[in-house]
């Protein structure tokens, strides 16, 4: 039987390594991607090397107008996203960068083209390191998605259960690195930073850039990434 797994998958560090895993696992992958105005809106083309190198059966970019959603330095460029000089700086505030509701968007959208295409397991590439800064990254949050999901859909009321999986939600940062190295990754075409250049090189100082320094730096590997200087 076809194991058929519904991705949402960015350029980032985190859903490449998702990528990987489902692949190694030999699932049938649809792909789910979103152009929603973000400032770093490199991570989109950044997916498409990986959608190529892995096993993906369909990948869709959804476009979705969020500039009504201007209360995030994501879309806003008048708000500046949160920097910090190292990673203990973080704390457990919510920054910036958080996209309201974004996560409930874009497992939504995930849902209802997981029906279409009859995949029953979800995958979203949330991790522990999230979860005290962005409400929408929780377990407890997955689950009750799940719990709603089986509720809303016609595969639910058939009795076809839909699984919403987090494979990274109990590794920290140099967790998932360490994972998507014993699998080859090739994390030189991701980017995890909310505040690129417009070279695209990383700013070094937003969350997702610290923790992944600290992640590579655990591992002893040098992240293979260009930094702004």
């Amino acid at each position: 039987m076809i194991k058929k797994a519904l991705l949402l998958v960015s350029g980032g560090l985190d859903s490449s390594t998702v990528l990987a895993m489902l692949d190694d696992q030999d699932y049938e992958i649809y792909a789910l991607s979103f152009n929603y105005l973000q400032n770093h809106l490199i991570e989109i083309e950044k997916i498409k090397h990986f959608i190529k190198l892995y096993n993906v059966k369909e990948h869709k970019i959804i476009n979705l107008d969020l500039s009504a959603f201007r209360t995030t330095s994501l879309i806003n460029k008048d708000i500046s996203v949160t920097k910090y000089e190292t990673s203990s700086d973080i704390g457990a505030n919510i920054p910036t960068t958080y996209v309201p509701a974004r996560n409930t968007i874009f497992l939504s959208y995930a849902l209802g083209y997981a029906e279409v295409v009859g995949a029953q397991e979800i995958f979203i590439d949330a991790h522990v390191m999230d979860s005290a800064n962005y409400p929408d990254c929780r377990l407890e949050y997955l689950k009750s998605f799940e719990a709603m999901a089986n509720l809303a859909t016609k595969m639910g009321v058939e009795g076809i259960k839909t699984s919403i999986k987090a494979p990274l939600i109990k590794m920290n940062k140099a967790d998932i690195v360490r994972t998507g190295l014993n699998l080859n990754v090739d994390y030189s075409n991701t980017i995890s930073c909310y505040d690129p250049n417009a070279q695209g090189h990383s700013c070094g100082k937003c969350h997702p850039c610290l923790i992944r320094l600290d992640a590579f730096k655990a591992n002893n590997v040098k992240d293979p990434i260009t930094y702004v200087e």
